[in-house]
C-alpha cells in the first residue's frame, strides 16, 4: 500500500468521520485477536490501528497496559503484529501504534521496511516528538508508509505548525493531556483545540484518547474526521465470559457506533 492510501480513505469517505477501532495486538491470544479484528470488520471499521505491546507503555492507561503486559508474558513481539498486519492490511487499511524505542531495538530502517512488505499504510511512536523524528520520517517516506504524528491540547501553535508541516495520512489528535482510557465525558476545549489544528493544516484529524460511546463519537465527528477507540474495547475483551461473547459486543458497539458517523 502507497503512502496515499490513508488520505485517500478520508477524502472518499462518505460517513463524518472514519471509525478506527484499536487493539493491542496478540490481545488476549494470537487467535483471539484475530477474532477481535474480524468484529471490527464485521462491525464496520474503516481502518484498523494494531498496537506493538511494549513493556513501558507511557502513553497508554491501565486498560492498554493490563493489554500489553498479558501480550509479552504470553510471548507475542513484533514479528507476530506485523504478521497480524500481513494478514489483515489486504482486508482494511492498518496503522501501528509502536513505541520509538521497539523501533529502535527492531533496528530503525528494518522495521519501517518490514510494515511496509506487511502491507501497513501508516505509523505512530506516540513516544516520539517530532523535532527529534527525522530519520524516523525519512525512513517513512522512504517506504512508502505515512509517520503518523500525534499532537495534543497542550501544544504550543509552533508545535502544531510544526507537525502540521511534517504530518501525512492523518494527524492523530489527543483529546485529553495523559493517558489513553475511556472517559465519561469529553473534553469541552476539544472544538477549540481541533479548530487551532484544522487553521494550520488541511491533513485529517482523528481523535483519539477517551472516547468510548457512540454518543462521544457522534460529538466528535462533529470537528474531526476520525473517531479512534480503544481502550473500550479492549475492556470489552477483558471482561466478557469468553471471546465469542465479546467479538458479539465489539462488533454490535462499533455497529451503533458507525450508525452516529453517517453524514
Amino acid at each position: 500500500m502507497s503512502a496515499s492510501v490513508l488520505r485517500e480513505l478520508f477524502d472518499s469517505r462518505e460517513r463524518k468521520a472514519l471509525l478506527m477501532p484499536y487493539t493491542t495486538g496478540g490481545y488476549p491470544d494470537m487467535d483471539g485477536c484475530r477474532r477481535v479484528l474480524d468484529a471490527f470488520i464485521a462491525g464496520g471499521a474503516d481502518m484498523i490501528e494494531l498496537g506493538v505491546p511494549y513493556s513501558d507503555p507511557l502513553a497508554d492507561g491501565p486498560v492498554v497496559q493490563a493489554s500489553t503486559q498479558q501480550a509479552l508474558e504470553a510471548g507475542v513481539n513484533t514479528d507476530d503484529v506485523l504478521d497480524l498486519a500481513r494478514e489483515y492490511s489486504g482486508r482494511l487499511p492498518v496503522v501501528l501504534l509502536v513505541y520509538y524505542n521497539c523501533v529502535l531495538a527492531y533496528g530503525q530502517e528494518r522495521f519501517v521496511k518490514a510494515a511496509a512488505a506487511a502491507g501497513v499504510s501508516g505509523l505512530v511512536a506516540p513516544d516520539l516528538p517530532v523535532d527529534e523524528a527525522g530519520e524516523f520520517l525519512d525512513a517513512c517516506r522512504g517506504a512508502g508508509v505515512d509517520p503518523i504524528l500525534l499532537v495534543a491540547p497542550t501544544s504550543t501553535d509552533d508545535r502544531i505548525r510544526l507537525i502540521a508541516e511534517n504530518a501525512s495520512g492523518f494527524i492523530y489528535c489527543v483529546s485529553v493531556a495523559g493517558v489513553t482510557g475511556a472517559r465519561t465525558t469529553l473534553s469541552s476545549g476539544l472544538p477549540d483545540f481541533l479548530g487551532r489544528v484544522r487553521m494550520r493544516t488541511d491533513v485529517p484529524l482523528a481523535v483519539g484518547f477517551g472516547v468510548s460511546t457512540p454518543e462521544q463519537a457522534a460529538e466528535v465527528a462533529q470537528y474531526a474526521d476520525g473517531v479512534i477507540i480503544g481502550s473500550r474495547l479492549i475492556s470489552i475483551v477483558r471482561d466478557a465470559p469468553d471471546i465469542g461473547t465479546a467479538c458479539e459486543e465489539i462488533e454490535s458497539l462499533l455497529k451503533e457506533t458507525g450508525g452516529r458517523l453517517e453524514r
